[in-house]
């Protein structure tokens, strides 16, 4: 099959939109438990990047798996496949020029890897935001958790499923001592002067 398909090359590359945007492209990629705290400050960043004319684009989790990803569980292999779609969509949204902020558990070091040979090591940043098992369950904001306990859900990360955390993320965030504008400024420091 693949003798049959052809990639199509385009007039405006990837460094033309780059030129118009004033800006690099950039993966910035957060992992951590369920409610550690992910896409709020992902949200957060994109906001504060959003004001300052970058153009941006925030993928998540929980909108992923009800769109495009919709067919997929929670097993391992289907975890795989997730992170294999999404890997993909964000080197499309780098193609585009865009800052892209990816907020997903993303529970396999082999996963992530995976991501960052598809994007390149230059256009990834890992953001591993570290929140304890304890203080995601006292959060429990979408009551994944209490769910769990109980045996309603399969494969839980944290729970009955492994999460394998980030042994050297570009940034650690410490949710449980750091506030999310502090968050929000190490991240920002760290990223501008990759644009």
């Amino acid at each position: 099959m693949d003798d049959n398909i052809f990639l199509q090359a385009y007039q405006v590359s990837r460094k033309d939109r780059q030129k118009s945007n004033g800006h690099k492209p950039l993966l910035i990629w957060f992992t951590g438990l369920s409610g550690s705290g992910k896409s709020t400050i992902a949200n957060a960043v994109e906001t504060k990047l959003f004001q300052e004319g970058i153009k941006t684009y925030c993928l998540d989790g929980d909108n992923i798996r009800k769109g495009i990803n919709s067919d997929l569980t929670f097993s391992p292999a289907d975890r795989n496949e997730n992170m294999r779609r999404i890997g993909e969509i964000a080197n499309l949204m780098l193609d585009a020029g865009l800052v892209t902020l990816a907020a997903f558990v993303s529970p396999y070091k082999k996963d992530r890897l995976k991501i960052k040979n598809i994007v390149k090591d230059v256009n990834f940043v890992e953001v591993y935001i570290n929140t304890s098992i304890e203080e995601c369950e006292n959060r429990d904001v979408k009551g994944l958790y209490k769910k769990a306990r109980a045996g309603e859900i399969k494969n839980m990360t944290g729970i009955s499923a492994p999460y394998e955390a980030p042994d050297y993320p570009d940034i650690e965030i410490l949710t449980e001592f750091e506030t999310v504008d502090e968050a929000v400024v190490r991240i920002i420091d760290y990223i501008m002067p990759k644009l």
